[in-house]
């Protein structure tokens, strides 16, 4: 049986424990759609740390390890920032916290735009030093030889048409698009160029509904919505946004719990057991035998 590395509980140390299912693949995922229909939507997270993909992993077919850590972890205005030093090392976490979903990890912006071999550089690095199983690259037929060019030497890709948060500063804005019928036909025609390179999946972003059902009906591949249509292949969400953890809540986010008020409520317990002098007590202090 093979193992992952869980949490100890007792010492916070990363343990190997058996692996109590067999890890999902790309070809599973990629063969979730058929014949133009996928009977099982896939189910994507965000993750960017070990102890939240054991939380996530069981319920998860795909943990993505999204640039959108920039915002999330580091407080940055954009993922325009985000290094490939970073997509590594919280990369290699998930992988190390998850035993069931596939894992993959974005590329960040200027990692492959500018050739190829540059993007073979930066996603075998990633695939060596996280284990995870492939890569997510923004952007529609310009780079579809890109896709292909990867996915001939090994690497499994998942493209990202539509709103592409690298691109925010060429965009003008994280505004839904397809709203213009040359934009939507250009949506669809990226999405068909990245099918046919060989991506094993597409995330479709910001795009105005219909658009989206077009694409899912355009491609073979399956399609993953967000901010897009439940008729797409499958949906991903960032997590903390899923959870409450912001204030902002995008229109396209279901909020399916309040966490931040329950970690702020908690902070505000301890700040007062503190300030009473209530804590520690005796059940938390050690005490001469």
């Amino acid at each position: 049986m093979s193992s992952t590395f869980q949490l100890d509980t007792a010492t916070s140390r990363a343990n190997p424990t058996p692996a109590p299912m067999k890890r999902l693949t790309v070809p599973a995922i990629r063969k979730r759609k058929v014949g133009g229909a996928t009977a099982e939507p896939i189910v994507m997270l965000t993750a960017y740390t070990a102890r939240q993909a054991q939380l996530l992993d069981a319920h998860c077919d795909v943990l993505l390890v999204g640039d959108s850590l920039g915002q999330v972890i580091y407080g940055l205005p954009s993922s325009v920032q985000v290094t490939l030093d970073m997509m590594a090392a919280h990369g290699a976490a998930v992988v190390r916290g998850s035993y069931h979903s596939v894992v993959i990890v974005d590329m960040p912006f200027g990692s492959y735009e500018a050739s190829p071999q540059q993007a073979f550089e930066s996603a075998s690095r990633l695939l060596k030093e996280t284990g995870c199983a492939g890569v997510k690259l923004e952007g529609g037929e310009a780079m579809a030889p890109t896709v292909e060019f990867l996915v001939k030497r090994g690497i499994p890709v998942i493209g990202h048409v539509g709103l592409t948060p690298q691109a925010v500063n060429v965009l003008g804005g994280y505004n839904a698009r397809g709203r213009s019928h040359a934009e939507a036909q250009k949506i669809v025609t990226d999405a068909v160029a990245l099918d046919a390179a060989g991506a094993f999946a597409i995330v479709i972003e910001g795009v105005v509904e219909p658009i989206a059902i077009d694409v899912t009906k355009a491609v073979t591949c399956p399609t993953i919505g967000i901010g897009a249509s439940a008729q797409c292949d499958g949906q991903v969400l960032v997590t903390e946004d899923m959870l409450g953890m912001f204030e902002r809540v995008p229109r396209f986010v279901r909020r399916y719990e309040e966490i931040a008020d329950t970690i702020s409520a908690a902070a505000e317990r301890y700040a007062t057991d503190v300030r009473a002098r209530t804590f520690p007590g005796i059940e938390q202090t050690y005490q001469p035998k």
